[in-house]
């Protein structure tokens, strides 16, 4: 059992701690906008049509390479996109419904592809299942150089939208009716919860990563009612998320750190829910107690005067 200082010391450790933290620092921010659109379910679709996609790379090329299976996930979460914002469009059927239905179809066919590589002959898939539920232990320096990457171009593309996607967040027949296309918008916000899903199915799974996309944010959304606010806090939560999933699992004997940070991103959630300043239980307890406490002392002299005109005392 090592402490924390003896793991931190370990360049592979750090490797996985800085990407970890990168990864839920990007993905706490990106789910802020997904969470107030509503499509929380987004990113699960996105995460689970991933995994037939590194099914087909495997296949194609015959071999685990990183990024072959990032390029297959890639392609395979960019035809559930399409598949999604076409029902939608063309079709009476809700985006929620649409969601389900993509969620089920890619993940079902990603189970059957995975079957049929471990019946083939040459179908060494060790590994594959890896990405059902992630291997952080297996990234570099390569990796986290690339995590790097592409959470700063999150970040980036995040604040320079800022406006827009707030204002689509919120009021999209506004944001319409003075000229946004926000049918370009949406899908542009679904090609970002993607980009930031492919970057995080190798340490946290196509399982997990709707976890790692959503529960930061909801856990921001406790505390505060402005969007700069809780998207900062929600990126906050993830980044911490991620570094206490990789320290927990290394300290442990043998313990999955994809699973562990969104266990991380839970217990924040539940803080948050009872201690949050904005809608956390507790606070909410408080402020009815003490608009209880004022109702009462505001009664008090109006029965102190009743009772001396009744010629009784107030505590009788």
């Amino acid at each position: 059992m090592l402490t924390w200082l003896e793991a931190l010391k370990d360049p592979n450790t750090q490797w996985i701690l800085y990407g970890s933290s990168l990864l839920g620092l990007s993905g706490g921010v990106l789910g802020s906008f997904a969470y107030l659109r509503k499509q929380s379910l987004m990113g699960d679709a996105l995460s689970h049509a991933a995994l037939p996609g590194v099914c087909a790379a495997f296949m194609v090329t015959g071999s685990k390479s990183i990024l072959g299976f990032l390029a297959g996930a890639a392609i395979s979460g960019l035809l559930a996109t399409l598949s999604i914002g076409w029902m939608t469009r063309h079709s009476k059927i809700k985006q929620d419904t649409a969601l389900g239905i993509v969620l089920s179809v890619f993940f079902g066919f990603g189970i059957v592809l995975l079957t049929q590589i471990q019946h083939s002959p040459s179908g060494n898939q060790s590994g594959l299942d890896k990405f059902l539920f992630g291997q952080a232990a297996s990234m570099v320096m390569k990796d986290v150089y690339t995590m790097a990457g592409v959470s700063v171009l999150l970040l980036l593309v995040c604040s320079l939208f800022y406006k827009e996607l707030k204002l689509t967040s919120f009021d999209t027949g506004f944001a319409k009716g003075i000229g946004y296309p926000t049918a370009l918008l949406d899908q542009f916000v679904l090609l970002l919860i993607l980009v930031a899903v492919v970057t995080g199915i190798q340490a946290v799974g196509v399982v997990l990563m709707a976890a790692l996309l959503i529960t930061p944010a909801v856990a921001a959304r406790y505390w505060t009612e402005k969007l700069g606010t809780m998207v900062v806090l929600s990126g906050l939560f993830g980044a911490i998320s991620g570094a206490l999933g990789t320290l927990f699992s290394t300290i442990g004997s043998n313990m999955p750190t994809g699973p562990l940070s969104v266990l991380a991103a839970t217990a924040w959630f539940l803080v948050s829910l009872v201690f949050g300043a904005s809608k956390g239980l507790m606070p909410k307890l408080l402020l009815k107690w003490s608009a209880y406490r004022s109702v009462q002392k505001a009664k008090l002299p109006y029965e102190s005067k009743r009772a001396q005109r009744e010629g009784v005392s107030v505590g009788d």
